[in-house]
């Protein structure tokens, strides 16, 4: 262990000792039951005898906070519950000033710990992951004569690109070479990445309303002034964008969070605008993988014929999110740029796990994956519509979805405080669910619930929409003024009570 005292000067030099050690343990940076330096060792570090070192010791020992063991050595002695004292300042603390666009921006609120009965939005059910096929393939990469000392292509491993634009092309239509293929951490980097290369600070940035509330606010952070667009039933509504736009953000395969398919003629129009405007179209392709009915929709970049689509995708949803894996499909007159963007960035990313999921994909394994999950999350949002239609029939509205993890329900009155009320009070129930409100940029137009299925099994599905039937009667029995409805007998009516969904 290196451990660093400051010694001052070169007075009372076991005292400096004894004092440093001591607000180590106390403050718990030197933890119960570690093993400290020998004396000579310890000495030697330092540059003192090893006399001063032992006397400090005894000191410690004396105090109960070091134990000494013949032949094992000397072992911190902490106290149950460590004091984290801070130094008095002497000086002013400085106030950094920081760029205005974070200052601006919301407090961080990540998602909340998970309930018994989960239905929050983009996560995968982990218990379908194939963890020991996937740990064969990253052991194969970790191996000696697998790895190097130098440092990656920013854009990514070679063979990964290769695969990820051989995957895309069968399964979605768009026509990339690898070298398009710039490999990232998540759909979240590719879109800093893109923002980092295309957009001068005032510059304006459109996104969806409601939308991807991650995505307006890294562009907020870039200081782009960002205008949210409505979303209609067919997709992003081209004629409220404003003309000086530079870039456009859009989920048109399945609009997040309403789950809205963008038209064809819609996404035209987009097409048409971008090239008229001289603006860039990012294309976020989040979870088409998971497509349960209707003939899949053309991707915008397969439709554009300039060059302007940016596609981003992500294997969060059909794997892990936290092996950050995404990617982004540029034209080559961005190529260079955004080598570039990444390597002053971070480099590159993890290439052994890069290595290991193009070869995941190679054997066939990634849509093998794919196939089985497919079968699963089908059945969850089957479930999820009856479900919802059978508790909730006089007051949601189901918008029309047939992909992805999650399913949009608008509230047909009692706005976004019933909606509020509602997602705390199932909190206490042991359900997590989101509310629509929440993801509007401005003031919100709709109220409703956002329920995503894939990290909870069809049993749990029924018996969470049951609880929130009976926390709304629960709450509008209290609303002056307000008859209470009666709660529909869940349990006589739930088909499967008790088991679970099993794979084929």
């Amino acid at each position: 262990m290196d451990l660093h005292v400051d010694l001052a000067d070169r007075r009372d030099l076991a005292g400096q000792v004894y004092r440093g050690l001591r607000a180590q343990v106390l403050d718990g940076r030197l933890r119960h039951g570690e093993r400290l330096p020998p004396t000579r060792e310890l000495a030697r570090r330092l540059g003192v005898s090893r006399n001063t070192i032992s006397v400090a010791y005894e000191w410690l020992a004396a105090e109960g906070l070091l134990v000494g063991h013949v032949r094992t050595g000397s072992f911190v002695q902490a106290p149950a519950r460590p004091r984290r004292e801070r130094a008095p300042a002497t000086t002013p603390r400085a106030k950094p000033r920081t760029r205005a666009s974070w200052r601006h921006l919301p407090d961080l609120v990540l998602q909340g710990a998970p309930t018994a009965l989960d239905f929050r939005v983009g996560l995968p059910d982990s218990a379908l992951f194939p963890f020991e096929t996937w740990r064969r393939l990253v052991a194969r990469q970790l191996r000696a004569g697998a790895l190097s000392s130098a440092y990656g292509e920013p854009s990514g491993h070679p063979a990964l690109r290769e695969a990820v634009a051989r995957h895309i092309g069968v399964s979605r239509g768009v026509r990339a070479e690898a070298g398009d293929v710039h490999i990232t951490q998540g759909a979240q980097q590719a879109l800093d990445l893109v923002g980092r290369v295309l957009l001068e600070p005032g510059e304006r940035v459109a996104v969806e309303e409601p939308g991807y509330p991650p995505a307006r606010l890294l562009f907020q952070s870039q200081g782009a002034r960002v205008s949210p667009i409505p979303v209609d039933d067919e997709g992003l509504d081209v004629r409220a964008l404003p003309d000086d736009t530079r870039l456009v953000y859009v989920t048109p395969s399945h609009q997040f969070p309403l789950g809205t398919v963008m038209s064809t003629a819609r996404r035209q129009a987009l097409l048409d605008w971008a090239r008229r405007r001289d603006a860039w179209v990012i294309e976020d392709d989040y979870d088409s993988e998971f497509r349960f009915g209707g003939r899949p929709l053309e991707t915008l970049h397969s439709l554009d014929p300039t060059g302007r689509v940016l596609y981003v995708g992500s294997f969060s949803k059909v794997m892990l999110p936290m092996l950050r894996l995404g990617f982004l499909v540029a034209p080559p007159s961005l190529h260079r740029e955004l080598r570039l963007a990444r390597w002053v960035a971070d480099g590159h990313g993890p290439l052994p796990t890069q290595a290991a999921l193009a070869r995941f994909i190679d054997e066939g394994l990634l849509a093998r994956h794919i196939r089985k999950m497919r079968r699963e999350y089908e059945t969850r949002h089957h479930r999820l519509s009856q479900g919802l239609a059978r508790h909730f029939g006089d007051r949601l509205q189901v918008q029309p979805s047939v992909a992805g993890l999650h399913l949009c329900a608008l509230l047909g009155h009692g706005g976004v405080a019933l909606e509020r009320a509602l997602t705390g009070h199932a909190r206490t129930r042991g359900v997590g669910v989101e509310g629509l409100s929440g993801y509007f940029a401005g003031t919100p137009t709709q109220a409703g619930w956002v329920l995503g299925y894939g990290a909870t099994t069809v049993a749990d599905i029924d018996e969470g929409l049951r609880r929130l039937r009976e926390c709304l009667a629960h709450l509008e029995s209290g609303r002056p003024g307000h008859a209470p409805r009666p709660a529909k007998r869940a349990a006589a009516s739930r088909p499967g009570k008790g088991r679970r969904s099993t794979l084929p």
